[in-house]
């Protein structure tokens, strides 16, 4: 059983996640079939990308696959992590990638969504950043895709409390593009994509790319990110982090200590 399906329509792509088994939680193969279906829209030459899940889900994704990250005194949220990669292939890809959401976005995922150049969504969405839960330090290229998403203080709020933002809520504070009914989900969607595939597709991803460039442009001194390096290492090598992953996998509140 394949873990997405693609389709297309004229210029117009469409990637579906579809491991509704495992919530279409992002593992290293799900990743990999993703950025492989990317690279096969790019050769083809296309002018829209739509990111979804299959129609009536609930959880739209669960997030990072838990059980592929290390146990201990490694960083588990490197450079080289699958959401890392998937985030900065969906950010550099010279194609826009339209989000199109209905039921919950968790963890990893909801970077995924945010790195995404428009993002439309069903009242059923919801976002959250849930790395406190599992006493696992986020990524700094992971906070400044949520800083560039939406204001600080809700970022904090966010990444202190774990709780999800409704889609109301997120479309308020300007996370989201649109937020429409449910049963004109696709219509609004795939509307917007084919906009995008009637302009110049040169001028667009020449856009995209100055965007993204613009966007980035936060510069930090190299006290700064060693500092920033630091604290996460702080985290990453605690018996709390060992402790979050062992009460994901045995199924139980964790208990954490803070040391």
């Amino acid at each position: 059983m394949g873990l997405i399906t693609t389709s297309r329509d004229g210029f117009v792509g469409t990637v579906t996640l579809d491991n509704a088994e495992k919530r279409n939680a992002l593992s290293s193969a799900l990743i990999d079939a993703l950025c492989t279906a990317l690279e096969g829209f790019r050769s083809d030459h296309l002018r829209a990308v739509v990111l979804r899940a299959q129609p009536g889900v609930t959880v739209w994704s669960a997030g990072f696959n838990i059980d592929e990250l290390p146990e201990g005194h490694r960083d588990p949220l490197g450079w080289d992590d699958p959401v890392r990669h998937l985030v900065r292939e969906i950010s550099r890809f010279p194609i826009p990638v339209i989000a199109m959401v209905e039921g919950s976005v968790w963890g990893g995922a909801c970077e995924v969504v945010l790195a995404c150049d428009i993002i439309v969504i069903a009242p059923n969405a919801s976002f959250a950043i849930t790395p406190a839960k599992l006493s696992v330090p986020y990524n700094i290229s992971g906070m400044l895709t949520f800083l560039n998403a939406a204001p600080a203080c809700t970022v904090r709020e966010m990444a202190f409390t774990a709780k999800p933002v409704t889609a109301a809520r997120a479309f308020d504070l300007g996370m989201v593009n649109h937020i429409v009914p449910i049963e004109e989900l696709e219509t609004v969607t795939y509307g917007i994509a084919k906009d995008i595939a009637a302009n110049a597709p040169l001028a667009v991803s020449v856009m995209k790319e100055q965007l993204r460039i613009l966007e980035g442009a936060h510069p930090v001194s190299p006290e700064g990110f060693e500092r920033l390096q630091g604290l996460r290492r702080v985290v990453y090598d605690s018996q709390d982090y060992l402790e979050g992953l062992r009460a994901f996998k045995q199924k139980r509140k964790p208990v954490f200590e803070g040391k």
